[in-house]
């Protein structure tokens, strides 16, 4: 029976979210980090204190009070620079900060707005034969793939269209626990996803309501959701213990497409002459009687 679709839920309270996350940035730095004596048993709070942290940013212990109790609203670009970098920040924690404090600033298409995937972006992946390759959205929606996507990680177009997300499938479903050797990073790399989607959209209903049921079924979502981690990665090594050709390690390469559509296309591939090419092509083969490229637009 299909799943209904995500019931509305409170928009995530954008204030809390800039507040937390910069007492978790503050908290993971240690003095030594910095530059500053260390008094041992004598600290009393974990990482900088906010003196120390203000101080290393070059802003008033008041002013950086305010904004790390969640008033981003008159803060200028300019100091939230500086304090990334008192932060030591990377480039995506860096942007994530600017979006919890000023909003207004990064203007996007309203988050309720369809994922639509482009006719000729679904036609690129039917071209790509041997390669499995899928178009993402936002929430960590899987829009669009083809037969060797679905080869790989499971087909799809069986599942109900609220089914179709990598954070349901990676949290609450097994067979995707033993799929990723390395479920861990898998399931961290999603977390980190979603938690630059809260700062980008913090009043998508949808969003609020998946962080809702998922902090509600998995234990191990909340653990990684309260580490207010975000990062982007845009290639790496994906190693998968497929149920049919067993071992597979595959590079994979992640393009956000620049059209503001919020989608990014990832594609797979194993090294060449390698047993999980062989596996690959094996699994192509298999497939050959599949659909071509299925998809879905979710609002």
């Amino acid at each position: 029976m299909e799943n209904q679709p995500l019931p509305s839920s409170p928009p995530l309270d954008r204030r809390a979210e800039l507040s937390e996350f910069l007492r978790s940035r503050r908290a993971r730095l240690k003095p030594e980090d910095v530059g500053l004596p260390d008094f041992g048993r004598h600290r009393r709070v974990p990482g900088l204190r906010r003196e120390e942290l203000a101080q290393l940013a070059g802003v008033s212990v008041a002013y950086y009070t305010r904004l790390e109790q969640g008033n981003g609203r008159n803060v200028s670009a300019e100091v939230l620079d500086s304090i990334a970098r008192a932060l030591r920040l990377s480039d995506a924690e860096h942007a994530h900060l600017t979006h919890l404090a000023k909003p207004k600033a990064h203007k996007k298409k309203p988050a309720a707005r369809q994922q639509q995937v482009r006719v000729a972006l679904r036609q690129l992946l039917d071209t790509m034969d041997g390669v499995p390759a899928y178009v993402s959205g936002r929430r960590s929606e899987i829009l669009a793939w083809n037969r060797m996507a679905a080869a790989v990680f499971g087909d799809w177009a069986e599942l109900p269209a609220g089914e179709r997300n990598w954070a349901r499938l990676v949290f609450l479903r097994p067979d995707y626990r033993e799929l990723f050797i390395d479920w861990e990073q898998k399931a961290i790399d999603i977390v980190c996803a979603l938690r630059m989607d809260a700062g980008c959209y913090p009043d998508d209903p949808r969003l609020s309501a998946l962080v809702g049921e998922l902090s509600v079924k998995s234990e191990e979502f909340r653990r990684l959701w309260a580490t207010h981690d975000v990062k982007e990665k845009n290639h790496g090594v994906k190693r998968l213990h497929h149920p049919l050709v067993g071992d597979l390690c595959l590079n994979y390469e992640s393009f956000r497409l620049t059209d503001g559509s919020d989608q990014s296309l990832i594609t797979y591939h194993a090294e060449p002459g390698t047993p999980s090419a062989d596996s690959l092509r094996l699994l192509s083969n298999w497939s050959t009687d599949t659909p071509h490229t299925t998809g879905v637009a979710s609002s």
